[in-house]
């Protein structure tokens, strides 16, 4: 039995190999990239390492086996078709008859486009037969403080949220529950709304960072579709600066406000407040 994990060089997968790594011996984890040479760092400790395309089925073909329980962290490539991509992994999982597979999704309540391919991979999951796990996540602290310059030299945040509130936590939170789902048991056929502890505002997210800066940065709200030029303005592709602006729309009606408490119960610990997440990418 291995514990598989898709797009294991990306953001989040990193962040749940490596805690993985913590968990259970290494010849136990498959990482599956597309560029082998990104994973160079897992091969050296022992992780298997696969090679497959969410855009070439024929590569998943043999990669996972009987009893395998597998995290599908969902595409980034909005344009190719990202369910059709997942397809290829539920296919190919449950012609292996995996133990699990676990999705990362979005949350329920999140009716922005960027919610429509994960509502048709889930679709596509449940009808599959496979033991699932879906795993709903939330925004992540790093989608803003991975982008600090442009906020830092113009002292301005700016966003299409208008008051709204959003319940974000960092990678690494997410990562956790997302393990403690791979080595647990009893979270088959199970859905987590997965969301940070507390909720905040881009207003505080400014005030925030002002503390921590020292400098003046203030909130500017602006509409939806200023928002969405700005980002293409910043060189985004139209259709994921469409997707981020809708983001926002969707945050201003709290869409993005996760209560739950899942996320926190299953990595077994708080989640990380926005203003840790601030001072280490200030550090950084």
């Amino acid at each position: 039995m291995s514990i598989v994990v898709t797009g294991a060089t990306g953001h989040l997968g990193r962040h749940v190999v490596e805690q993985l790594l913590e968990k259970v011996p290494a010849e136990q984890i498959t990482a599956v990239v597309r560029t082998p040479e990104k994973a160079a760092d897992f091969a050296e400790r022992g992780v298997r390492i696969a090679v497959a395309d969410y855009n070439a089925p024929e590569t998943f073909d043999g990669l996972f086996a009987a009893g395998d329980k597998v995290l599908l962290i969902s595409g980034s490539e909005f344009d190719k078709g990202r369910v059709q991509q997942h397809r290829i992994v539920i296919d190919a999982a449950k012609a292996a008859g995996v133990a699990l597979l676990a999705y990362t999704s979005a949350p329920a309540t999140l009716t922005a486009a960027l919610a429509d391919d994960h509502r048709g991979t889930e679709q596509a999951l449940l009808a599959s037969g496979l033991p699932y796990t879906l795993l709903r996540n939330g925004w992540y602290h790093e989608n803003y403080t991975e982008n600090l310059a442009p906020v830092l030299e113009h002292g301005a945040v700016v966003q299409a949220a208008g008051d709204g509130r959003l319940s974000s936590a960092s990678r690494a939170d997410y990562a956790a529950a997302a393990v403690a789902v791979l080595t647990g048991e009893g979270h088959e056929n199970k859905t987590y709304e997965l969301g940070g502890d507390e909720a905040w505002g881009f207003a505080e997210y400014a005030a925030e960072l002002s503390r921590q800066t020292g400098g003046e940065i203030a909130y500017r709200p602006v509409s939806v579709e200023a928002y969405e030029g700005i980002l293409a303005g910043a060189g985004l592709p139209g259709p994921l600066a469409a997707v981020l602006a809708g983001v926002d729309a969707s945050i201003e009606k709290g869409e993005l406000v996760v209560s739950t408490g899942d996320l926190s119960r299953l990595a077994g610990r708080p989640t990380t407040p926005l203003a840790e997440a601030i001072s280490a990418a200030l550090k950084g």
